[in-house]
């Protein structure tokens, strides 16, 4: 079993977690901070948006069941990577489209995806491709948020809708 990790953020990382988390192949979703110059920062850091960290998941996949590139397919569907430093109401830099590439390979199969995404979507893809940073984990009450808390207004209105696309669209790769 190959194992890799795959960081991105593409908005609020309670949605992302909560998808990534329903996936055939993917071993573990941490939600965490990445993209920023303060060391340990805080939720509340973040929200101010001073720190320049973007809100992320850690994704920890099997190669032999789950690829990059589909995690990536995966992520330019549940999200909108044409919208600069938002997602719906989130706005500010750490709700930026971004994606941190642990490797020369995850780059080149980011610029194929985002290349071919392109063609997808009406408006240009802002996502950013930037080589892996120093990734902080988030507090532990932000962990399996959706999963904890799935009648909460924002997990109801804004994370949900985003599994159950996840579940229409790629039904073959969620674990049923």
């Amino acid at each position: 079993m190959a194992s890799e990790v795959a960081v991105l953020g593409g908005g609020c990382f309670w949605c992302l977690e909560a998808v990534y988390q329903q996936l055939k192949g993917v071993q573990h979703v941490e939600s965490g901070y990445t993209g920023g110059h303060v060391a340990n920062p805080s939720y509340e850091q973040v929200c101010d948006g001073a720190t320049g960290h973007a809100e992320v998941v850690a994704v920890t996949f099997d190669t032999d069941k789950i690829s990059f590139r589909e995690l990536l397919e995966i992520f330019f569907t549940i999200h909108d990577p044409t919208t600069l430093n938002r997602q719906g109401n989130d706005v500010g830099t750490q709700y930026r489209s971004a994606i941190y590439y642990q490797s020369q390979q995850q780059k080149k199969d980011a610029e194929q995806v985002i290349a071919e995404m392109a063609n997808v979507w009406d408006a240009p893809i802002v996502t950013e491709l930037t080589a892996a940073e120093t990734y902080y984990k988030a507090e532990d009450y932000h962990q399996n948020y959706f999963r904890q808390h799935p009648l909460q207004g924002y997990c109801a209105f804004v994370v949900e809708p985003k599994v159950a696309k996840l579940r229409k669209i790629f039904f073959d790769k969620v674990i049923q």
